[in-house]
């Protein structure tokens, strides 16, 4: 069955993910946003067990009643659980253990996954693989944060590369005023903040081709934006002053030359590359220096057809809030995206580490503005 060769192929690729990686690495949690990838093998492990075995698998054995406690993430219907600033505190279950957890739960999906299921029960095992995807972004995400703020500044793997620089073009995209169709429609698999399909209606506006690059970037780092406050929201000039912040996240001025760490370590900064890691608020500022601004989601979604994307995040000026007529699913699963429509920003686009199928238009991602540990850009607006 496909959905049973779509369950091992997310399964195995998340632990190809985590291959490079010294048993140390599993257990660090530099920051409260970054969770230890141990933890990410056994919360989605968690996920298929939880909602999927346990209700569904008569005289099916728990692993250990413990782990709901540890690996439950934000799920008030399903119980306590760690706090998250804790996740790195949690040197027991060993990675052994949670390797062991993962053969379980596996070896009583292959068995249920023989059989043939409702089309509710299908879409949920569908669910746990998006979730189990999503998942796989964020431990690239965060085992980049661990080992970049290693002071060795640890290979992650030689062998793995971002995207082909590209030199900044000064090409527009005009698109013209109109009614536009905005959100998912047709077959396949969306999370539920893409629904429902609706309507907006947008003035003339223009995107710029090409993303920025670092040396554009650097431009706005020489000509002082970290130090004029007139370029930022307030909340992100006290963010500045606050953490002190010079430069995108994992750029280094050594001796005058500027670095920065990837996949293969600490390697020169490579200016005609696409910026990446850097927050809303240095995204809304380099806009305003340049006398611009970032697109609203609805833009970037209506122009996208014609764009090119997919190597980075795309900040845009859109917080992140229920489509018109969108609605919680009962239980548990209605809380995976709707209770976090507050103080977010959406992203739109992709980036070098997104799943394969997570690459849509409509895709609507979202973070605080102040974080950039994920691999996040800039496409200015006007």
């Amino acid at each position: 069955m496909q959905l049973k060769k779509d369950y091992f192929t997310v399964r195995n690729r998340t632990e190809d993910i985590c291959a490079p990686l010294k048993t140390e690495d599993y257990v660090v949690q530099p920051v409260v946003d970054v969770s230890p990838p141990k933890w990410h093998l056994g919360h989605t492990t968690w996920f298929f067990e939880t909602f999927i075995l346990i209700p569904n698998v008569k005289g099916y054995t728990e692993f250990d009643p413990q782990y709901n406690f540890v690996f439950n993430s934000y799920y008030e219907s399903v119980g306590a659980r760690v706090i998250r600033t804790d996740r790195g505190n949690l040197s027991r279950p060993a990675v052994e253990d949670i390797m062991r957890y993962r053969r379980h739960v596996d070896d009583a999906m292959e068995t249920f996954l023989d059989k043939e299921h409702t089309p509710e029960l299908q879409a949920l095992i569908t669910l746990g693989l998006n979730h189990e995807e999503q998942h796989q972004e964020l431990l690239y995400t965060d085992i980049k944060y661990i080992l970049g703020h290693n002071p060795l500044f640890p290979v992650y793997n030689p062998a793995k590369t971002s995207p082909a620089t590209t030199k900044a073009a000064g090409s527009w995209l005009e698109m013209k005023a109109g009614v536009y169709d905005i959100g998912f429609s047709g077959n396949g698999f969306c999370f539920d903040n893409e629904l429902d399909r609706h309507k907006v209606y947008l003035g003339d506006y223009s995107l710029r081709e090409a993303l920025v690059t670092n040396a554009e970037y650097l431009d706005f780092i020489q000509a002082g934006g970290y130090r004029d406050f007139r370029y930022w929201h307030a909340e992100g000039w006290d963010w500045v002053k606050k953490n002190q912040v010079e430069m995108p996240m994992y750029w280094y001025n050594i001796n005058g030359q500027w670095m920065h760490y990837n996949w293969q370590g600490l390697q020169p900064l490579l200016p005609d590359a696409s910026l990446c890691h850097i927050s809303y608020y240095e995204a809304a500022a380099f806009a305003a220096w340049k006398e611009m601004r970032l697109p609203t989601e609805f833009e970037w979604e209506a122009a996208a057809p014609q764009l090119s994307w997919g190597t980075r995040w795309e900040w845009t000026e859109s917080a992140y809030l229920p489509y018109p007529g969108f609605t919680k699913a009962p239980g548990a699963i209605g809380e995976y995206n709707g209770k976090f429509m507050i103080n977010q920003m959406v992203l739109r686009g992709a980036s070098e580490v997104t799943p394969p199928h997570h690459s849509r238009i409509t895709y609507r991602n979202f973070f605080h503005p102040s974080l950039r540990w994920q691999f996040t850009g800039i496409r200015l607006a006007k």
